[in-house]
């Protein structure tokens, strides 16, 4: 049997993981580096590069100490999708700070681009929105004199922050974005398959300055580690690879990763326009295009550390009390949760999260936690106006722990709820990927919820509807 272990590297907001594992699936090590996110008074959301280059380099020097380079055949990176950076070509330097996905900062100049948001959304399946790279790189462009200097002497980069970092940590120094990253900058189109000359245009960004667009599996170059030269044969965005931790993708399934921010992804065949959910691109190379309907809602995990930062509530001990929690509170008041910008179906950037009633800090963690399942309530009925119903949900992320919110999903949604044992579920998705695809990769074990019959939990979700539509 071979020794052969395939590694993924996943680079989030909050930390990069690397992790190894066999053709079955099993884990062979792992190793974890938290990374920084600063914010400040105006709202902008930042990583230091840097800190970011050096998480992926001690991650995989470490993974090395339990499991030597030289039993490595394979790597993959999975990037946080929006997030991006500039940075001079002639030797790599940044010139901007990583730019979260969370970040908002060129909101207000996007405003005026808002007669042309449908076009927008043909082009690129997404809506005019400044969690997207575009209005940041145009922020960029606009304030930093170090990125205009370099874009007036042709030195300047801009693009996915997966892009900088295989630039900077392969021996071939490419200049590529994989289409998952960079359709999420609204100047790649899925129709298309490349960038688009009129998103180019709209948003004032030269195409000089953008890398060459390239699929999600390939020949990316090699990582040398431990004096082994690595091939890299994936890079793909962290939400993109979610559903392959569950195996080959499931045409029946609805996949909901709830983590910092909750995302649902929904397979359906080929690049569909559908507002105001988004087109993503999950796979593509040299023989499938693989594409979800997708919902997003910024505010799930960071909805509680938003409940922990203005209430001062200890967001930990009040899920745990919640765990075993009956299904329905009706004393508890309403989160209107536009926590990160409100994301679809409503998408309002700038919305003002609050509370509707009264109620105490558990209830107020209970509110939050309602919030996420009934944003995903909406996206899935969303979804179901454009493709066939799912048969079941797949729930992953460190979110996915708390039995409350996986019960809440399964009674709104009126489907079994299976819940994987893994919570990394970004990281088992690109090892499945990095591996070929292999079908002795064996899933996680799983629970499964089944729906619950509790009318006034979809009164609840009406009566919050209601609320969300008149403040939206």
């Amino acid at each position: 049997m071979s020794d052969d272990v395939f590694v993924a590297i996943d680079q989030g907001g909050h930390a990069t993981r690397a992790t190894a594992y066999d053709a079955a699936g099993q884990v062979h090590g792992a190793a974890l580096v938290t990374i920084a996110t600063q914010r400040n008074a105006l709202g902008h959301v930042e990583h230091d590069p840097d800190e970011v280059q050096t998480s992926v380099t001690t991650a995989l020097a470490e993974l090395a100490r339990h499991v030597p380079a030289s039993r490595w055949a394979a790597a993959g990176f999975a990037v946080q999708r929006s997030s991006l950076l500039c940075w001079d070509a002639t030797g790599g330097a940044p010139l901007s700070p990583v730019i979260s996905w969370q970040d908002r900062r060129n909101a207000a100049w996007l405003k005026g681009l808002a007669r042309r948001a449908e076009e927008v959304h043909r082009l690129t399946g997404l809506p005019l929105s400044p969690h997207y790279g575009a209005s940041k790189i145009r922020w960029c462009l606009d304030h930093l004199p170090a990125v205009r200097t370099a874009a007036a002497q042709g030195r300047l980069r801009a693009a996915p922050l997966a892009c900088w970092l295989l630039h900077r940590l392969l021996r071939e120094r490419p200049f590529v974005a994989d289409a998952a990253t960079a359709a999420r900058t609204l100047l790649w189109s899925p129709f298309e398959r490349d960038w688009s000359e009129d998103l180019l245009a709209m948003f004032g960004i030269p195409r000089a300055v953008l890398p060459l667009a390239v699929g999600t599996g390939g020949n990316f170059g090699t990582l040398e580690c431990g004096g082994r030269a690595v091939p890299v044969t994936v890079c793909n965005g962290d939400q993109s690879v979610v559903p392959f931790a569950a195996g080959p993708l499931d045409a029946a399934a609805a996949y909901v990763n709830l983590g910092t921010g909750a995302f649902v992804l929904r397979p359906v065949p080929g690049a569909l326009r559908a507002p105001p959910l988004l087109t993503s691109v999950i796979r593509m190379d040299a023989t499938r295009f693989d594409c979800v309907l997708e919902g997003s809602v910024n505010g799930a995990g960071a909805a509680l550390d938003w409940l922990e930062r203005h209430l001062g509530a200890a967001a930990d001990r009040l899920l745990a009390l919640l765990d075993t929690a009956a299904l329905v509170d009706e004393g508890a008041p309403f989160f209107l949760n536009g926590v990160s910008g409100l994301g679809s179906p409503f998408w309002k950037p700038d919305f003002e999260s609050r509370f509707i009633g009264e109620g105490s800090e558990l209830q107020q963690c209970r509110a939050v936690l309602e919030s996420v399942a009934f944003l995903i309530k909406a996206n899935l009925d969303e979804m179901d106006r454009h493709h066939a119903p799912p048969a079941r949900l797949v729930a992953s992320g460190g979110l996915a722990e708390n039995r409350l919110l996986c019960r809440l999903l399964a009674a709104l949604s009126e489907l079994p709820v299976d819940r994987a044992s893994d919570r990394e579920a970004t990281s088992r998705g690109l090892g499945f990927l990095v591996a070929g695809e292999p079908r002795q990769f064996q899933a996680p074990d799983s629970v499964r919820f089944e729906p619950e019959d509790e009318p006034q939990l979809l009164a609840r979700y009406l009566k919050w509807l209601e609320l969300m539509r008149a403040a939206a």
